[in-house]
């Protein structure tokens, strides 16, 4: 069910209505949930930063740079399914891998022949203190599903959200139908 204690390699899915600027609509990919805490990424709300901007010695453009969250957003995070390029990193789910090696990133991107939708990019990333992400599912802040490698890497950020609800499967699709904004109705 969708109130499942959460697992990395699941997505935690905002809840219809949540009103918090840094997660409305958001698809977040959990990465790490311990005794000491969560950490995920939100995987639809670009910026409008290329990885080219933030990297010296990289020709401008590149992928685009995603918020991961409200955390540290200074720091920039890598998750990627091209192991073989870029290192392992941690294994978060089939054909996803989290972090990696900033070099070998270089060398992708710059002599490899790698397709931009094979790494995601992220700015900060979302952290919650032990128990606080329990405690919000509990409440019903977020949904969990399974991730899964095409849903983070080829889905547009538009239809990510309602993809993800879809995945929930029909109990839940009515409400990807719901406006952000119930009083625009």
């Amino acid at each position: 069910s969708a109130t499942k204690a959460p697992k990395p390699g699941q997505i935690l899915i905002a809840e219809p209505l949540l009103n918090d600027a840094n997660f409305t609509r958001s698809v977040i990919l959990l990465c790490e949930h311990s005794d000491e805490g969560s950490v995920g990424f939100v995987l639809n709300h670009p910026t409008e930063i290329r990885l080219g901007d933030i990297i010296d010695g990289l020709p401008s453009g590149g992928p685009t740079v995603f918020k991961g969250g409200p955390v540290q957003p200074d720091t920039l995070h890598l998750m990627h399914r091209v192991p073989h390029y870029l290192g392992q990193g941690k294994k978060i789910t089939n054909g996803v891998y989290w972090g990696g090696s900033f070099d070998d990133l270089y060398d992708v991107t710059t002599s490899k022949p790698f397709n931009e939708s094979d790494i995601r990019l992220f700015l900060g990333y979302s952290g919650w203190a032990p128990g606080q992400l329990e405690d919000e599912i509990k409440e019903g802040t977020w949904l969990i599903a399974d991730a899964n490698e095409e849903m983070i890497f080829n889905a547009s950020n538009d239809e990510l959200w309602k993809l993800a609800i879809a995945s929930l499967g029909r109990k839940y699709a009515h409400l990807a139908h719901i406006p952000t904004d119930p009083q625009m109705n």
